[in-house]
Formats: C-alpha cells, structure tokens, sequence
C-alpha cells in the first residue's frame, strides 16, 4: 500500500469511527437533553420531531435505524465489508436530517451537526470502502 493510501485509510477510519460516536451520543446521552442545535428550537428529540412534522414511531424508527448504521461503522472497523454500506446509508440519513433543519427555517448552526456527520460518513465510505475486491499486488 502506498503511503497517500496509508494516509487516506486513516483519516478515513477517524472519520468513520467521529460520525458513528456522534450518532450513537446523540440518540443515546443526549436524546432527551437541549442541544441548542435541535431544530425549532426544540429541547429533546420528541419535539424536534415534532417540529418536523414527523410522529414519534418515525422518530424510533429513524432512531433504530442511525443507532443500527452507527454500530455497523463500529463493527466496520474490524469488518470492512459493512463499512461502506453504512456509512453511504447513513450520509442518506443525514441529507433527510439537513433537509428537515432547512423545512423548519433552521439557522445553518442547527444543522451543522448534521452536515458534520454527513461530511463525515461520506469519508468514511470513500476513503474505508471494501477493499477485498482491490486485485492483489502483482497479481
């Protein structure tokens, strides 16, 4: 491996490992807390949801599903294969989440969390992707 894919492969797992921890301490720690980043202004998940439009089985639902791509990145780490699906599927999670942050006529400073994480996923699916399909040096 060549010291760039060295380099890109790192960065790419800090960015993997950055996006999952968020998740899992957003919809874990600090679901029921203020933020200051919930969109309008809401103090706790349920009623940022609320302001959304969106019921609360949607907010589990999401909940289930970004708790569930968050551990796969984890366990990426040491099964490559599931990193890049569950990092492309949860950069789609977030441009859903930056899209109801600009519904609701939030500020980009609530939303930068969320266009954090995505930056973020999106690193780690190109930079840590599967690479058991590489062809073999010399071969």
């Amino acid at each position: 491996m060549s010291p760039e894919g060295t380099a890109v492969n790192v960065i790419g797992k800090i960015a993997q490992t950055a996006a999952a921890l968020w998740i899992l301490n957003v919809w874990t720690l600090r679901f029921n807390r203020d933020t200051g980043y919930r969109g309008g202004g809401a103090t706790n998940m349920k009623e940022e949801f609320a302001v959304y439009g969106l019921s609360q089985p949607v907010m589990y639902a999401v909940g289930a599903t970004k708790v569930g791509l968050a551990s796969a990145m984890l366990v990426g780490l040491v099964k490559p294969q599931l990193t890049r699906p569950a990092s492309a599927g949860l950069a789609t999670l977030m441009l859903g989440a930056i899209g109801m942050h600009i519904k609701a006529g939030d500020s980009l400073k609530r939303y930068l969390p969320a266009l954090s994480v995505l930056s973020l996923s999106t690193i780690a699916a190109v930079a840590n992707g599967d690479r058991s399909a590489a062809p073999a040096a010399g071969g």
